[in-house]
Parts: structure tokens; sequence; C-alpha cells
């Protein structure tokens, strides 16, 4: 018997490595090393001394796979690794967006209080009308025909074909009849008649109440989804959530008084869609925040955050091309009912991403996030008193 085993030991030509032999590393793996068998198949123990030297190869195996890892990953760009998962870095850009985005704020305020929105005719008062022809119509025939007659800055929108329209002028000086007898003039056009059904006057007192209606309604959107996200998530998240809300709409106002473009209705329509929107992409990024967070261990929180925009990221590039399609689609082919809608939509959709990535994720890591934030402490008077029981009949055998 213990000739065969020393015959084995000796053995050049065995396939079975030696106990004592140590293992080698090739190319960032160990070859596998098994426990050897005697010439009657039984295993042979090993020794402590092997035990000992066996936990050191390992150790020493995981350190060279993770520097492995570690030089292939750099090698790709930048991109690091965070156990068996590649990371990009973005909040390597928190200060640089953060600064883009602090000037991108203080532009859009200054134009808010140099030059002011151009308020639409829904909020200035005016005079609405709606008109149907016998035959289709475009819209740019009628604007120009009520521009021979002396009405400007008319608004004509389809109401559901090319035959019915409602035109929106800008306040008048005549009645509610002499305006009638002017607008059906002004509204006839060649081979097509025109019928006026309805003319409705608004005032600028009324305009004046849909303004500070919408600004509370944008301020009301904003409040109920910081407290959504403070109850969903937590606190720190909302305030993270609500300031890059607060981001989208300042700059989308901000392009509009900058560049005078007309506010109206279906502009702030857009405001409260984009709002929705860029929050619902938000969500998506905490809710892998949370959970990154109460899964990954030893980690810091930047990590823990660039590993969340990561995992989300194909995601967040599929949901705004979709939507861009729509948008772009709406901008072109929507006519000039849509036209100012998607401008409004557009602006927001490009700061609503970027905003989603760095602002509403850079803030939280500001004010200290961490996994404190996310794991469940139990109270000391509701913990489990740990008791020990020894069995002394156990002793006796």
């Amino acid at each position: 018997m213990s000739t065969n085993n020393q015959n084995d030991n000796q053995n050049p030509n065995s396939g079975t490595p030696n106990s004592s032999t140590p293992a080698y590393i090739e190319g960032g793996r160990r070859r596998r090393r098994g426990p050897r068998r005697d010439g009657r198949g039984n295993n042979t123990t090993l020794s402590p001394s092997d035990n000992i030297e066996q936990a050191e190869i390992e150790n020493t195996e995981l350190a060279t796979s993770e520097a492995y890892e570690d030089e292939a990953a750099l090698a790709e760009g930048g991109i690091k690794a965070l156990g068996s998962k590649r990371i990009i870095p973005f909040m390597k850009l928190e200060k640089p967006m953060a600064i883009f985005s602090i000037l991108m704020i203080i532009i859009s305020i200054g134009a808010l209080f140099i030059n002011g929105l151009n308020l639409g005719l829904d909020f200035t008062g005016g005079v609405s009308a709606d008109v149907k022809y016998e035959k289709p119509v475009e819209q740019t025939e009628v604007i120009q025909s009520l521009e021979k007659a002396g009405f400007n800055d008319a608004v004509v929108q389809y109401l559901g074909g090319t035959t019915e329209l409602l035109v929106r002028l800008p306040p008048q000086s005549d009645n509610v009849e002499g305006l009638n007898e002017s607008l059906g003039s002004a509204l006839e056009l060649p081979n097509n008649s025109a019928q006026i059904s309805n003319v409705n006057i608004i005032g600028s007192q009324v305009g004046g109440e849909v303004y500070l209606s919408s600004m509370i309604a944008i301020i009301t959107a904003l409040g109920m989804m910081m407290l959504y996200v403070a109850v969903r998530f937590q606190f720190k998240l909302a305030v993270g959530a609500v300031l890059a809300l607060v981001h989208d709409a300042i700059v989308t106002l901000g392009f509009f008084a900058l560049f005078q473009f007309p506010f109206d209705l279906t502009v702030l329509a857009a405001i409260l869609a984009l709002i929705g929107y860029s929050l619902n992409d938000t969500i998506v990024v905490f809710d892998r925040i949370r959970e990154n967070f109460r899964r990954v261990r030893d980690a810091s929180a930047r990590q823990i955050v660039d590993l969340s925009l990561t995992e989300t990221l194909r995601r967040t590039i599929m949901t705004i091309s979709t939507v861009l399609v729509v948008v772009l689609a709406m901008l072109f082919l929507g006519g000039d009912g849509l036209f100012w809608f998607s401008v409004a939509f557009f602006i927001g959709l490009i700061a609503g991403t970027y905003s989603s990535t760095y602002i509403s994720s850079s803030i939280p890591l500001a004010m200290g996030l961490s996994r404190d934030d996310f794991v469940v402490k139990i109270k000391p008077e509701f913990q489990e008193e740990e008791v020990s029981f020894n069995d002394p009949k156990s002793f006796e055998d």
C-alpha cells in the first residue's frame, strides 16, 4: 500500500499533482487541484499545512483576478468594474454639468425678468370664434385672409377636421354684432363660404385669472410629486427630484422668454406633461439606486449611483428615442395647433434627460446619501434576545 503511493508520488507522468506540490496560476486562472486518490480510489486527507497553503493560493488567485479585471476595464474607455459588472463613471461629470445647469437657470431667470413671456390670447384675453367651411381649407389661407381684412396675429386651429376651425384673435374694439359681420366677410374664401357658429370675447381679467391658475397648477404638481417621492423612497431623493423638475420647467420657460415664443395653454400643457415624463424617468433611476444600496456591499455611494445609472442607461435611451420620434412627428406634421406644444416638449425633453441623470442624483449625494437611508433599522425594544440552551445530557454522551 505504501509502496504504491510512493510510486505514484514519484511518477513524473502522473496526471494528478502531488499534495505537497504548490498549484500555479496561468492567465489569471488556477488549474483545479483536487484531493489525490490512492490505488483503491480513496481520497487522501490533506494535512493542516496543506489547508493553509490552499487558502493562501486562493487569496493570491483572487487578487490577481481582480487586478486583471480592473486593468481590462480601464482599457475600455475608463469604464470600471464593480464585481462582475461594468459601470460608467457618470459622476465624473458632476461638477461640469452642475455649472452648466446653473448657467442655464441664470440665463432663463434673467430672460424671464427682462423680456417676460410672450403671453398668448389665453392669458391676455381676446376673441375666439368657431368657423365651419363648406370645403376643406388650409390654415395659412385663413390667416392670410384675416390679415388682408386687418385682423393681425390670428391663431387658427383645426377642430377634428379640415373644415371646422377655431379662430383666436387679440382684443378687438367692436362689439359682438359688429365683430360677427367683419369676421364673416374676412373669413370668406373664393368658392368656399364660411359660417361662424360661436363668438366669445375673453377679457383681460379672465386671462389674468387663467395665468394665475396655471402657475398654481405647476406649483401644486411639483409639491405633490415631492411628497410622493419622499413617501415612496427617501426625503433626500425627493429634494433632488423636485429640483430637477424645477430646473426643467425654468429652462423651458427661459427659452420661450429669450426667443419670445408665444406662450399659451398648449405650452402650459406641454410643461405639465414634461414634469410627469421627467419624474417617471427619475423614479426608475431612484428605484435602482435603492435596490443597489441594499444589495451591493463594500461600495461607496458614488459607485452605487454610477452603477444604477449604468443599469438604467439602456432603458433611458430607448424611452427618449421613442418619445423624441413622437415629438418630432408632431413638430413637423402636427400643424400650427401642436407646433408650440412640440417645441416646448422638445426643449424640456433634452433638459429633462440630463437632469434625471445628474441633478436628481448628484443633489442627494451632496446631502449625504448612504446605505443607512434605505436599510430598515430595528429598534432595541423590538430586538429578540438571543438565548443559548445547553442540554446537560449532551455532556454525559
